[in-house]
């Protein structure tokens, strides 16, 4: 074996979302904060995400988060977020996933009952109420950093759709929001690759034709995610909906999506449909539940914001060592529209 680069993964999902976490391998990334981090890892060392998230080491249906030492002295562990098509700001399950990680493998120590953490994402520190027994992490509650809606009942023209009124909210990624019912959508399993081909026609007709540019960081990704609404019902006393989520460049993510359910929680806050305190459960195609609610009232800029917390579970898969053989013809993957949905390149 004769490897030019070796990183060490350990596998994980959040409810069924795969979202990896590189534990060695990378070495020193510049940067004063680990969102300086995450642009110099984009603008520089995007041959990483390349290796691990393309065919055919990787796939599409994955996620990975590479763990830096903090910049904040609050934080325990920094961690940036590596997607097919881009570095979000911030990621519910992978943040679920990364705090899994450090306290199941000893990188960080784990108390029992709970693990009071805080973590530095591109977005900020990120507080984390993390529930153990018997060394296993039951429960991972992330408090997100303020979420707020841009747009409600936009309307918008999607080609072979028409007119199509949508929600446009920031929850650590920027997300239209559309009813899926009013799509033609039920939000069935079966319906995954349509709601795909669908969901990537309205998220590019919204980043076309709506403004949405962070108040406080213009240089956080403006619309890149669509998110299908179900309908909000009460199971047990508690308000409790479907969702789906399509994540570049065109795939169902497997969980309920943490940034996500924050950006239904500020749409939902604005509309008056929840109230501070209230818990939401939010369910995936696949069946998978995030809790969450919202935690205080805050500004950003001058948009009224919530403040979310999501709470989830993550496992942990396998441990690995993925590497670069200098003789490799694919040293930065490949990508096939039979699945990315988009152009082949290699």
């Amino acid at each position: 074996m004769r490897f030019s680069k070796v990183f060490n993964v350990v596998g994980c999902h959040a409810g069924g979302e795969i979202g990896n976490v590189v534990v060695g391998g990378v070495g020193d990334v510049p940067g004063k904060t680990v969102f300086e981090k995450r642009m110099y890892l984009e603008q520089q060392r995007d041959d990483i995400r390349q290796l691990l998230l393309k065919e055919p080491r990787g796939s599409m249906i994955r996620a990975a988060n590479i763990v830096l030492p903090a910049t904040d002295p609050e934080a325990a562990m920094g961690y940036v977020i590596m997607e097919s098509e881009e570095y979000p700001a911030m990621s519910g399950s992978n943040t679920i996933c990364v705090a899994t990680v450090l306290l199941e493998t000893g990188m960080v120590p784990m108390h029992e009952p709970v693990t009071e953490l805080t973590l530095e994402s591109p977005a900020g520190l990120i507080r984390l109420r993390c529930e153990c027994k018997d060394g296993k992490v039951t429960s991972v509650r992330f408090t997100n950093q303020p979420a707020f809606v841009y747009h409600l009942d936009a309307k918008i023209e999607v080609p072979g759709l028409g007119a199509v009124a949508i929600d446009v909210a920031w929850g650590g990624m920027t997300y239209a929001l559309v009813d899926a019912a009013s799509v033609g959508f039920d939000l069935h399993p079966s319906e995954a690759r349509d709601l795909c081909v669908v969901g990537q026609k309205i998220k590019e007709a919204a980043a076309e034709q709506l403004e949405a540019v962070h108040p406080e960081n213009p240089l956080f990704a403006g619309i890149t995610q669509t998110e299908f609404t179900g309908p909000v019902r009460r199971e047990d006393g508690v308000l409790t909906a479907k969702n789906a989520v399509v994540v570049s460049p065109g795939r169902i993510d497997r969980c309920p999506c943490g940034t996500g359910t924050s950006a239904r929680l500020a749409v939902m806050h604005a509309r008056g449909e929840i109230r501070p305190g209230e818990n939401f459960v939010h369910e995936s195609l696949i069946g998978t539940r995030f809790d969450s609610t919202i935690e205080s009232l805050t500004t950003v800029g001058s948009y009224d914001a919530v403040i979310p917390s999501v709470a989830g579970q993550a496992w942990i898969t396998d441990m690995s060592q993925v590497g670069l053989d200098p003789t490799d013809p694919f040293p930065l993957g490949y990508t096939l529209s039979d699945s990315w949905m988009q152009k082949g390149k290699p």
